[in-house]
C-alpha cells in the first residue's frame, strides 16, 4: 500500500488548511474513516482533521477562507464543524483521553498526535494523512493499520479489554466494521468483547440502535448477527432474539433452528432491498415462535399464533429499543402480523376472496409483504424451495389480476357513515358501524361490485334487517 496520498488531496479543504496551518506553523491531519475509506476506495463525505493545538480557532480560519457562512462551534467539545460544497468538515483538537468505570465518557486533555492516536477505536481508524507543506499526504501509522486493512482484521491500538471496557460501544462498533468490511475481528479482540458484554448497560439504546442498525443494513447482515450472539452482545438488548436459537427434540421430531432460519430471511431479503424497516421485518416475522411453542404428538412442533403474538411485541421491544414508535413501527408489525397470509395462499386454490381481503389489509405495503414472504422460503431441499417459489408466482398474477379488476387496494366502501346516518336519520352508534362493516365485506366476498348503486341497495336491505327504515324522499 502506498505511503504518500497527496495525489487524493486534492479537494480545496484540504489545500485551504495546508496553507493556514503553514502560514500559523499549525499542524494537522486528516484522521479516521476518511482516511481509512480512501485507502479501501469506499465513497467517503465526512473529514475529520485533527489539530494539535486548538480545533475551533483552526475551523474558524479555514472557514473564513472558503467563505463558508455557517460554522457549529461546540465550545465544550472543542469541535467544530460545517457543509462545504459535498462534504461534512469537522475540526476537533488533539486530546488525550481517560475515563472512569461508571461512564463511557472520558475525561479529556490537550494532547499530541500520538495521543489522539491512541484513543482511536480500531487500528484501521487510527491513520492520520499529515497536512503540513513538507510532509503534505504522508501517512502516519504507528499501530500497523495499514498492515490489517490489507489483511482485513479488527484490532485495538491498545491492549483490547481496556480499549472495550473505558468505552463499550466500540464493541458494537468492532462488529459493524466486519459485517460492513467484511473483515475479521482479532482473536485477543473477541476474547475481550465477550469479558465486556455486560459493560453494554453504560450505554445508551440510542447508541446501540444506532449501531445495530448500521450491521442491519450491511451485506450480508447475518454475519454481523453472528458475532452479535457469539459475543454475547445480543443477549444484552435484544433477549427475543437470542430466544429463537437452539433446536428442541422429542420423540424423534425437532423443529429448525429459528435463530438460524431468521438470519436466512433476513439475508435473503437483503439480496432485494435496502429498506431498514422491511429488513426488520425479516428479523421480527418469527420473533414469537418460542412463546407459542407447543409438542403436539400427531403433528410435531406447532408455533401457532405466532404471527399475531409477534405483531404484539413489536411496539415492547421498539421501545426498548429507542427505535421510531410512528409509521415505521405500524410497518413492521403490520408485515409480520401478515406474513404468514400469502404463504396460505400457495397451500390451497386461491379464491378472488382471500386475494381481495389480502390487498385490503396490506394496501400499498402489499409489494413489500410479497418481498418478504419469498424470503421466508427457506429449506435445504431444492425442489421444495422451487415448488413453493413456482406456486407462489401463481399468487402474485393472482394478485395483480384480482388488483386490476376490482380496485380493493387501501380501498373505502362508496357508502361512508355521513350516507348511513342521513339515510336512517341516525345519530353517533353502533349500527353505522355494522353497515358499513357489512358492505366491506360483501364487496372483499365478491357478492356485489365495488360501487355506489349496488352499495346503496346493500345498505338499504341490510339497514331493514337490523330494524331501521329510511327517511322518506332520501
Amino acid at each position: 500500500m502506498k505511503k504518500n496520498y497527496a495525489e487524493y488531496l486534492k479537494h480545496p479543504v484540504f489545500k485551504v488548511t495546508r496553507d493556514i496551518i503553514d502560514e500559523h506553523n499549525l499542524e494537522a491531519y486528516v484522521i479516521g474513516g476518511f482516511v481509512r475509506d480512501l485507502i479501501l476506495e469506499r465513497p467517503s463525505n465526512d473529514i475529520d482533521i485533527v489539530v494539535v493545538g486548538n480545533g475551533l480557532d483552526l475551523a474558524k480560519l479555514v472557514s473564513e477562507k472558503l467563505r463558508v457562512k455557517k460554522v457549529s462551534y461546540f465550545k465544550s467539545f472543542g469541535t467544530a464543524h460545517f457543509n462545504y460544497k459535498d462534504l461534512d468538515v469537522e475540526f476537533v483538537g488533539a486530546r488525550k483521553e481517560s475515563y472512569q468505570r461508571d461512564s463511557r465518557k472520558p475525561i479529556v486533555e490537550d494532547g499530541t498526535l500520538a495521543d489522539d492516536q491512541k484513543r482511536r477505536d480500531f487500528t484501521i481508524n487510527a491513520l492520520a494523512l499529515d497536512l503540513r507543506v513538507e510532509s503534505f499526504g504522508e501517512i502516519v501509522d504507528p499501530f500497523n493499520g495499514l498492515e490489517d486493512l490489507e489483511k482485513g482484521l479488527i484490532r485495538t491500538p491498545l491492549e483490547p479489554k481496556t480499549t472495550y471496557s473505558d468505552d463499550p460501544l466500540r464493541m458494537m462498533r468492532a462488529i459493524r466494521f466486519a459485517s460492513q468490511l467484511n473483515f475479521k475481528i482479532e482473536n485477543d479482540s473477541l476474547s475481550a468483547i465477550k469479558d465486556n458484554a455486560h459493560r453494554l448497560d453504560i450505554i445508551s439504546k440510542e447508541r446501540i440502535s444506532e449501531e445495530l442498525n448500521k450491521i442491519i443494513l450491511s451485506n450480508p447482515p447475518s454475519r454481523g448477527f453472528k458475532l452479535l450472539f457469539s459475543t454475547q452482545l445480543l443477549h444484552q438488548f435484544f433477549p427475543e432474539m437470542v430466544a429463537l436459537h437452539g433446536v428442541e427434540k422429542i420423540n424423534g421430531k425437532s423443529h429448525k433452528d429459528n435463530f438460524y432460519h431468521t438470519l436466512e430471511v433476513l439475508d435473503n431479503i437483503s439480496k432485494v432491498t435496502d429498506d431498514l424497516w422491511l429488513r426488520w421485518s425479516a428479523i421480527m416475522h418469527d420473533i414469537a415462535k418460542p412463546p407459542t411453542k407447543r409438542f403436539n404428538p400427531k403433528v410435531g412442533w406447532t408455533f401457532h399464533g405466532h404471527e399475531d403474538l409477534g405483531a404484539r411485541m413489536v411496539p415492547k421491544i421498539f421501545r426498548r429499543l429507542k427505535l421510531p414508535l410512528d409509521s415505521k413501527m405500524k410497518y413492521v408489525e403490520k408485515l409480520v402480523r401478515l406474513h404468514l397470509r400469502p404463504i396460505s395462499l400457495v397451500k390451497g386454490d386461491v379464491t378472488d376472496s382471500a386475494i381481495r381481503r389480502l390487498l385490503n389489509e396490506a394496501g400499498d405495503d402489499i409489494d413489500d409483504l410479497m418481498k418478504l414472504c419469498n424470503a421466508d422460503i427457506t429449506s435445504k431441499n431444492e425442489f421444495k424451495v422451487r415448488k413453493y417459489k413456482k406456486n407462489f408466482e401463481k399468487v402474485q398474477e393472482k394478485l395483480k389480476t384480482v388488483e386490476e379488476k376490482d380496485h380493493v387496494r387501501n380501498f373505502q366502501p362508496p357508502i361512508d357513515g355521513k350516507i348511513i346516518m342521513e339515510t336512517f336519520d341516525l345519530k353517533p352508534c353502533g349500527e353505522i358501524g355494522a353497515i358499513k362493516q357489512h358492505i366491506k365485506e360483501a364487496i372483499l366476498d365478491g357478492v356485489i361490485p365495488n360501487e355506489y348503486d349496488e352499495a346503496y341497495a346493500l345498505m338499504i336491505k341490510f339497514g331493514k334487517e337490523l330494524g331501521l327504515n329510511p327517511v322518506q324522499n332520501h
